[in-house]
């Protein structure tokens, strides 16, 4: 038909946003670990991976912890983990032990045992 435009569509369908965690297979938040980063002002340049490699590494040394805490809960025949056997798992894992000894306390001696 004369005088009729066709007019074409433009309009491109936008993809889902898929976060950088999902992507990397992670559970810990690669964004939040990012803004962190740059907040604490630890360096002038991020490179684009850096967050993602920091957010495995934590999230790795996280389910091993969690892990060696778990066998210490099975063992004291326990169905939740505890900050007592959290410590007692670091204590007893020589690597762990050498990676955090110079920062981290543990407030379990303070705290009193309440057992049931």
């Amino acid at each position: 038909m004369p005088g009729k435009r066709h007019r074409r569509c433009h309009h491109r369908r936008r993809r889902r946003t898929i976060s950088r965690s999902s992507r990397a297979e992670l559970q810990f938040p690669v964004s939040r670990v990012e803004r962190l980063l740059r907040e604490s002002h630890y360096a002038h340049r991020l490179s684009a991976t850096t967050p993602v490699f920091l957010a495995g590494v934590l999230e790795y040394l996280t389910a091993n912890i969690l892990e060696l805490a778990g066998k210490e809960a099975d063992i004291s025949h326990r169905v939740r983990i505890t900050p007592e056997h959290v410590g007692r798992a670091m204590d007893q894992n020589q690597q762990l032990n050498c990676l955090l000894e110079d920062g981290t306390h543990y407030p379990i001696d303070m705290m009193p045992l309440f057992r049931k």
